[in-house]
């Protein structure tokens, strides 16, 4: 028996050398955002975010995203978000940015978990283990779009914002950027064709189920210079008019994207940083 023992014993010993050590649990408190992939989480101390000023052309998104942060962290009652609308016109930059306004003043009060929207299969774990938490959460998805089969996601998603057995806890809310107000997909094959019905009315039984949805919608010949100038004012740089709508027009759109890369340009040239 002693022999046998023995032998349990290195067997025991050498699988708890060889096995994975058992990670902490996540402090939630101590980063002001994180990314989850449904695997783990990393926690951001210094997340990018412009100054919510710098943000310029999209007063009324900027006024009710805002707001609405404010009352998420403030205890109150909040909307889930869906913002939407022309590319590169500052949905997710927004976000980030309110996010960073509120944690200026308030940093223990809210924080941001971007989510990767492979992982959204997995929310329940997520949100149970941040139910226990009496900090308040935005849970941010970028740039969601479902297509052909990612029904799973959708449907997910969807009990999560309204519709599932299990109650969602007050101290949570979610922010989306699409592109497209239904959140589904074109396929390139189709041109401008929708997926099957099925799938559109899924992707419009989710749009439906955000209680703010914010458009964002192409700019301006005015617009886009008045954006260029949010980013390049701070910084002294001039702006020559001409040269900014011949760099949009060289990326095929005026767009808060598009000034922002401009601004870059003429940042680096003058040696300086953004």
């Amino acid at each position: 028996m002693s022999a046998r023992r023995d032998t349990f014993e290195r067997i025991a010993a050498a699988l708890e050398r060889i096995a994975p050590p058992v990670s902490p649990p996540m402090d939630w408190t101590g980063a002001p955002a994180f990314v989850w992939s449904g695997d783990g989480v990393l926690a951001i101390p210094e997340p990018d975010a412009l100054p919510l000023s710098a943000l310029r052309g999209i007063d009324e998104q900027k006024a009710a995203v805002r707001d609405n942060l404010e009352r998420l962290a403030s205890g109150a009652s909040a909307h889930d978000m869906l913002l939407w609308g022309a590319r590169g016109m500052g949905k997710s930059a927004l976000v980030r940015a309110a996010v960073a306004d509120i944690q200026k003043t308030r940093p223990d009060a809210l924080a941001i978990i971007q989510i990767n929207p492979d992982s959204l299969t997995h929310f329940a774990r997520l949100i149970e283990e941040l139910a226990r938490q009496s900090r308040t959460f935005l849970l941010f998805i970028d740039d969601l779009g479902f297509g052909e089969g990612q029904n799973q996601d959708n449907l997910a998603l969807r009990s999560l914002l309204n519709g599932g057995v299990i109650p969602r806890p007050d101290n949570i809310r979610l922010g989306v950027t699409s592109n497209r107000r239904a959140i589904v997909r074109r396929d390139p094959d189709e041109g401008e064709q929708l997926h099957a019905r099925d799938e559109r009315d899924d992707a419009l039984a989710l749009a439906d189920r955000f209680g703010l949805t914010v458009g964002f919608h192409p700019c301006d010949r005015e617009t886009y210079l008045a954006i260029l100038r949010g980013y390049t004012e701070p910084a002294g740089l001039e702006v020559d008019e001409e040269e900014a709508l011949a760099w949009a027009i060289a990326r095929g759109s005026r767009s808060g994207r598009s000034a922002y890369q401009f601004a870059t340009e003429l940042a680096g040239r003058a040696g300086l940083k953004l």
